[in-house]
Parts: structure tokens; sequence; C-alpha cells
């Protein structure tokens, strides 16, 4: 089994080419190995990602069959299965490494947005579900773009610090445009997610602590095919 640090730059690497067009996915399948497949697995990472048709992660990281254990699903957020799916990896494969990747332009996040900016309910209960778990996470971005849209000013003890470590954006303006929310919100989500997988798994909480996982966040750019580690655990 690969150590944490051997498969997070093997996920770099395989980055690498897709970004640079080094090699295709196909070239990554060896075929002859289908028939010891069958006999289990052994994934060297877990990537909790976006179900977005343009962020599949074997392809982003260049990885064959057998390689990652993939959870998907709209907003990457981490509802009872998605824990459950990691869990099952970590525990089954003791695979060492958890990613959390969010990816630029999400949808899901733009209508979690859009429902507390605009006051919008979920098309459905089940899609209303998905943005009740990334609301936590940008709550305070969409308080301080208000704030400063409506020409409001924040108390000196009560401004947002200029840092997204706290899931809040600069009070100074930059926020107020939506496409910037959308961004921060990207990145605040994927935080929070890295975050509730050890909050609400002790058996993912264990194996952090004794150095036996990796959690990262990460963010998938789709204009230029790089991904961005960040937020280690």
């Amino acid at each position: 089994m690969l150590t944490v640090q051997e498969a997070l730059d093997r996920l770099r690497e395989g980055n690498r080419r897709f970004a640079e067009h080094a090699l295709g996915i196909a070239d990554a399948v060896n075929h002859t190995e289908l028939s010891e497949m069958v006999r289990g697995q052994k994934p060297f990472a877990v990537i909790l990602g976006c179900a977005d048709s343009r962020v599949p992660a074997e392809v982003v990281f260049d990885q064959g069959l057998g390689a990652l254990f993939v959870v998907r699903v709209a907003g990457n957020v981490a509802a009872e299965s998605q824990i459950g799916s990691i869990e099952y990896a970590v525990t089954h494969f003791a695979t060492p490494l958890v990613v959390v990747m969010g990816h630029s332009h999400c949808g899901a996040v733009t209508a979690a947005l859009d429902a507390l900016m605009e006051g919008q309910e979920g098309e459905s209960a089940h899609l209303g579900a998905i943005m009740a778990l990334i609301r936590p996470s940008i709550e305070s971005l969409v308080r301080s773009g208000l704030a400063v849209r409506d020409g409001l000013e924040d108390s000196p003890e009560d401004a947002p610090e200029d840092s997204l470590e706290n899931g809040r954006c600069p009070a100074g303006g930059s926020a107020t445009d939506r496409s910037e929310l959308v961004e921060r919100g990207v990145r605040a989500n994927v935080r929070h997610t890295v975050s509730e997988l050890t909050r609400r798994s002790e058996i993912l909480a264990e194996r952090v602590r004794a150095g036996e996982l990796l959690i990262v966040g990460a963010e998938y750019e789709l204009e230029t095919g790089w991904v961005e580690f960040f937020n280690r655990e």
C-alpha cells in the first residue's frame, strides 16, 4: 500500500499528465489485469467529488481501473451514504488518503447561494436536502456579501476577517459579485465537508489521529484542468 505522500504525489502526477495532455485515460488501463481485479481491489485514494459530468475523477487524475474509490454526489457533500462509503473504503482496503474535490463554477453551490440570497426554494425535497448540506458553509459568505451590497458597515468587533479559513469573504466589496461568491463558496464548501467527515465519523477521526489517514480538500479548475490541493486535516 502506498504511503499518504506517495498517494498524493501519484494524484498530482496524474493530474499533471491530464492537464498537459501528456497521456490519455485509455493508456492508463491495463486490460490484462481485469481478471486479477475480480479477486479484490486496493484503491490508493478515495475521491469524494461532485457528480458534475465535467469532473470525472479517474480522467482528471489519469488513473486506471482499481486505482481510485470514487464517491460522487452533487456539491461533493457529506451525507450519510457518502460518509458510509468512505468508511467502507478506509476500513476494508486501508486506503490512506481521502480527497474532497470541488470544482470551479459548481452548479450545486450556485443553487445554494441563490436559495440564500434570493429566497429561492429547491426544485424538490431531494435537491433541497443537498442545498441544506451546503448551506452552513456559505451562510457567512452570503451575509458578508449582502451587507456590502446594501451599503451596511460592520462595527470593528463584528467585521469579518479577510480569510476563507473561517468561511467568510472580505468585507471590501469584491464578494458582492455573484461569480466571486460562487468561487469562494466552492472552497468554503470543500473545507466544510472535510471537517464534517471527521466530526461525524469516529472511524475516520480515529485513523486521522493515528496518522493512518489524511483528508485533504481540493479544487478542480474547469478552465485549465488543474487540481489544487489544500486544507490538510
